[in-house]
This record gives C-alpha cells, sequence and structure tokens, in this order.
C-alpha cells in the first residue's frame, strides 16, 4: 500500500538527511534488490539502500574498500554486445524470443520498438507501463520495449528497475530479456553466473506483475526469460530461456520479510547520518547503530562486506563461519561459546548442538592420544 503523502514526503526527507546534504541518492538496481533479498535479515544494508547510500564511498571511507563491481572494461564489452543484440530493430532479440519461447507465434518479421523517454525516473515509469498497455491491448503483433522502467515497492520506498528488454508477444504476453557477457560454452554458461542472473531477472518479473495487475484483463507476465549471452569466444548472440519460478517464489517471499525502511530509521539516534565526508569515528559509530546480519556470502553481494566480516571476527560471532554452521550451532552465538561448551565449560548437556561438540572433542582427544603412542 504506498504511503500517505505527507508520511511519504516525510521518509524521503528523513533519508536524505542520512545521505547526508547534497549527496544525490544511489538508485536502488535490481542486482542489488536480489542480493537484498538473500539477506531480508539485515537492516543495515536495508537502510544504506533505501537511503540512497553509496556504499561503496562508504565502505572507502571506513577504511575498508571494496573490489565489490564489475571492471570497466566488462562494462564496455558488456554495453557493446547488448548493442549488437538489439541492432536493427531489435531482429536477432527478437528472433532468439521466437525460437526458444514461441515457436507458435508468427516469425517477427517486424515489430514495434516504441520511444520510451520522458523526464526522470516517474515519467519513464509511466510511459513504459503506457507502451505495455498499448502493445497488450493490440494483439497479433510483436513489440519490444527497450530498457523500459519498472517500479517495485521495497519496503515502503519505491525502487526503479531497468531491465535490458522486455518483449510483448503476439498473444499479450510479457517477457524479460537479460543480456550478459559471460560466454555460453557449448550450449551451457557458469552455473553461479546463470544463477545471479535469474534472481535479477526474478526482480524484474515481479515489477512487471504489478503493472499487469492494473490492467483488465492482466496479461501474463512469463516466468521463462530469454537470457542471451555470447556464444563461445565469439561476439555473436546465444540465447537459452530460464525458468525462473523458484526465484521469483524466494524473491517475493524475502522482499515481503523485509522491515520496512522508515521503522528502521524511525529507530536510529537523532542526527544519524552516512556520508563519507564525516570524520571515521562519527561515521563508524553511525553504521554500528544499524544492525548486521553478516554471512560470507555477502562478500559477492555487499561493498561493506568487508567491514561486516571485521567486526564480525572482533566479536568472536559464528556468523563468520557461514549460515550452516550458525543454524548447527543453535543458542551459541559466539566462538568463544561453541569452545566453552566443547570443553565442558559451559553449555547445557541436554542441548543438541552441545552435546554434539562435546561428542567431537572427545573424538578428537582420543585421536591426537592416539597419534602420539
Amino acid at each position: 500500500m504506498p504511503l500517505p503523502r505527507t508520511r511519504g514526503t516525510a521518509l524521503r526527507h528523513r533519508l536524505a538527511e542520512l545521505r547526508g546534504p547534497d549527496v544525490p541518492a544511489k538508485a536502488l538496481d535490481a542486482r542489488a534488490l536480489a542480493a537484498l533479498a538473500a539477506n531480508p535479515g539485515c537492516a543495515r544494508r536495508a537502510i544504506l539502500d533505501g537511503a540512497g547510500v553509496n556504499k561503496a564511498a562508504l565502505a572507502s571511507a571506513l577504511g575498508a574498500p571494496s573490489a565489490f563491481g564489475q571492471s570497466q572494461f566488462a562494462l564496455t564489452r558488456g554495453n557493446a554486445f547488448e548493442a549488437r543484440v538489439k541492432a536493427d530493430g531489435g531482429a536477432e532479440l527478437l528472433r532468439l524470443v521466437h525460437e526458444r519461447l514461441d515457436r507458435a507465434a508468427e516469425p517477427p518479421a517486424e515489430a514495434r520498438v516504441p520511444d520510451l523517454t520522458a523526464t526522470g525516473p516517474q515519467g519513464r515509469t509511466a510511459r513504459t507501463a503506457l507502451e505495455l498497455r498499448e502493445a497488450t491491448a493490440h494483439p497479433g503483433a510483436w513489440t519490444l520495449l527497450d530498457h523500459p522502467m519498472l517500479a517495485l515497492d521495497v519496503a515502503g520506498s519505491p525502487a526503479f528497475l531497468e531491465p535490458d528488454a522486455v518483449v510483448v508477444h503476439p498473444d499479450g504476453s510479457w517477457t524479460v530479456v537479460e543480456i550478459k557477457s559471460f560466454p555460453l560454452l557449448d550450449g551451457s554458461a557458469d552455473p553461479a553466473k546463470v544463477g545471479a542472473a535469474a534472481r535479477q531477472a526474478a526482480v524484474y518479473v515481479l515489477a512487471l506483475e504489478e503493472v499487469a495487475a492494473r490492467l483488465d484483463p492482466s496479461p501474463r507476465v512469463r516466468h521463462r526469460i530469454l537470457l542471451v549471452c555470447p556464444r563461445d569466444f565469439s561476439n555473436l548472440p546465444a540465447a537459452s530461456a530460464v525458468d525462473i519460478r523458484k526465484q521469483r517464489a524466494v524473491t517475493a517471499r524475502q522482499l515481503a520479510r523485509l522491515t520496512r525502511i522508515e521503522d528502521i530509521a524511525d529507530e536510529l539516534p537523532e542526527g544519524t547520518c552516512f556520508s563519507p565526508e564525516l570524520p571515521a569515528d562519527e561515521l563508524t559509530a553511525a553504521v554500528e547503530s544499524v544492525p548486521a546480519t553478516y554471512a560470507p556470502e555477502c562478500l559477492s553481494a555487499c561493498e561493506l562486506a568487508f567491514h561486516c566480516r571485521g567486526r564480525s571476527r572482533e566479536a568472536g560471532a559464528v556468523t563468520t563461519l557461514g549460515r550452516p554452521a550458525r543454524a548447527e550451532l543453535g543458542g551459541l552465538a559466539t566462538v568463544e561459546d561453541v569452545l566453552a561448551a566443547a570443553r565442558g565449560e559451559a553449555g547445557d548437556p541436554g542441548d543438541p548442538a552441545v552435546a554434539a561438540l562435546r561428542r567431537a572433542a572427545a573424538l578428537r582427544a582420543e585421536a591426537l592420544e592416539a597419534a602420539c603412542r
């Protein structure tokens, strides 16, 4: 449900104060949303992303810079490949969509490629919704939307998202297209990269479903997206249909669990600011005033991961060992607690985690004793 105007305005002012004076907001994209949904318990990331804080600059100011992100070379190569895929009015891209996802439809001899230019993200979002409605209202033709703008409510704050492309099929259904620069080698790609692309596409699908829900009748948003990559080591496009139903369900559930951003903001001390221009001790205090939920997976998804890992190690938190280990250890939250329980100095003997630790310690002692004989 959208915020009332006055409350929404107050929240925007509050988030601007958190960024710092005259600091422009960093847009929350689908990649960041997918990472946020993978760790919904992290209030720190939620408020920083919601306020549009540049976490890379923040991490550097905290003395824990991260190499997270794409290189300039990779960005240039990706842009050149995308331009090739979309050349000639998207003829090759539409051919791939027809071949991989909709062979029953008429081949896309020609297609509408509407101009989505508008002022600001709100204007572009409205223009995208208008063109989607127009394309759906006139079935029988193919329509390619190049870099449309979608909006998705995230914890009470709107996020504006820009997929590579959305295709409207002749039957009126919609497909998300993801164009990536990693290669398809012998018809398959790195599973980790494909998984990341699927999670990112799931965010776009959720945003498209919100647009579709406002139309009557609601068009079908397809849950098989088209992933376009270079074939082998060439610059020729190849495509694969990826079923993202699982990623969509998980992302929707995780985003729904996120604490609303205004609730997190209300808990912060008055005057809290995350501007990288602040003195180091003041900035550190501001960041530490928001609880984080660190896990090793954060290293590949968040610019603040090195800072949070350092704090987690200083506290001796078992989360540094990974989520599976944390889940197995139950109420034992620190490495010191774990070692004390294993030595029999603390912990409830009836706790399965404590019993398992003591058994493992006894077996280790027996093995060391046998090795020393």
